[in-house]
């Protein structure tokens, strides 16, 4: 399939080179190490510009060293979602994703933030044989967003990542897949259009090895365009350690795109410094650096990423009796740029 960009520059998906694939996977794998670095950090105090963050578990889960938390758990189930029906934007893939997510949360992860996890319980309470699973999440995030609590968290835009490479081949497909499945625990606006922008500069990365936040504004809805001109504007001018604290998704966004605008150097070294400054901002470190690893993932490709890092990642779900890893995230990305899996019978 032949898909236009922004710019108009013709892309043909069905035939990405060596270079795209190793960027689409360095999506998934790069978000993983930036959340698995990030874990120890959470929420502790801000590293010095002389700390080299390390994967040593810990944090507020008690996790194992290279141990991913919920950021990438529940990457993965919108990921396996992504694989199985190619497009994200049906009810069917979003029951996929919901179901993902129940299923992840029935594990009794030792971290879950508080909206989802207020969400996730609504729909574990009220699901029922006459209604989808996707419908009554939904309807448990609707019914959050009606109460007045806030509803704009981080949470959506951390796992975001494989919409954009189920979508490389349509944009507007894109941004609908991205606020669909953000809205499924992430009612609030701000949290779908956060989705929309990385899924579209994660789009651009994979397929044209650039790295621009602002190219999404034009799928986001009008009013709100201004707004993140200015705050994506505040990120490229502004010291990436003044976006904290970092759990709104607006100030996550931010985060991120301010430690890859303003990391140094190029390849490995670039992706590298991007990870470190994004923990270094303090806060939600593994959430903001597995936002940032998306992008730089995505960029540079797994190829840049340390293969150490890439080793030790692991974590949620268990597949054949052992925790999921690198090579299952490669191994996802590989389909979702593909297309979903063919059924039998």
């Amino acid at each position: 399939m032949v898909v236009f960009d922004a710019d108009h520059e013709e892309h043909d998906v069905n035939a990405l080179t060596t270079e795209q694939l190793d960027r689409a996977r360095g999506a998934l794998v790069g978000a993983a190490v930036g959340d698995a670095l990030g874990v120890p950090y959470e929420f502790a105090p801000r590293l010095s510009a002389q700390t080299e963050p390390v994967m040593r578990g810990g944090g507020l889960g008690d996790f194992a060293p290279g141990e991913w938390s919920d950021d990438t758990a529940m990457l993965m189930a919108v990921a396996r979602a992504g694989a199985e029906h190619g497009s994200l934007t049906t009810q069917a893939a979003l029951d996929t994703v919901a179901e993902g997510f129940l299923d992840w949360f029935s594990s009794n992860p030792p971290d879950v933030g508080n909206q989802t996890r207020r969400v996730l319980s609504a729909a574990l309470r009220d699901r029922s044989a006459e209604r989808s699973i996707g419908a009554t999440m939904l309807g448990a995030s609707d019914e959050l967003l009606r109460s007045g609590e806030r509803t704009a968290g981080n949470g959506a835009l951390m796992r975001t990542a494989p919409v954009a490479l189920a979508h490389l081949d349509d944009r507007d497909a894109l941004a609908r897949a991205a606020r669909a499945v953000a809205t499924l625990t992430h009612g609030d606006g701000l949290a779908g259009d956060s989705c929309v922008l990385w899924c579209e500069a994660i789009r651009i990365a994979v397929l044209e090895s650039r790295i621009d936040v602002h190219t999404g504004l034009d799928l986001v809805p009008a009013d709100r365009r201004d707004f993140w001109t200015g705050k994506l504007d505040e990120a490229r001018e502004n010291d990436p350690r003044s976006f904290t604290p970092n759990g709104y998704t607006v100030t996550a966004l931010q985060a991120a795109a301010s430690s890859i605008l303003h990391a140094s150097g190029d390849g490995a070294d670039h992706l590298r410094d991007g990870l470190f400054t994004a923990i270094r901002i303090g806060d939600d470190t593994d959430t903001v650096a597995a936002i940032a690893g998306a992008l730089l993932g995505a960029r540079w490709g797994r190829s840049a990423i340390p293969q150490k890092w890439q080793d030790d990642v692991h974590g949620w779900p268990v597949i054949d009796g052992s925790p999921a890893t690198a090579v299952h995230l490669g191994t996802l990305a590989d389909t979702l740029v593909a297309g979903p899996i063919p059924t039998c019978g």
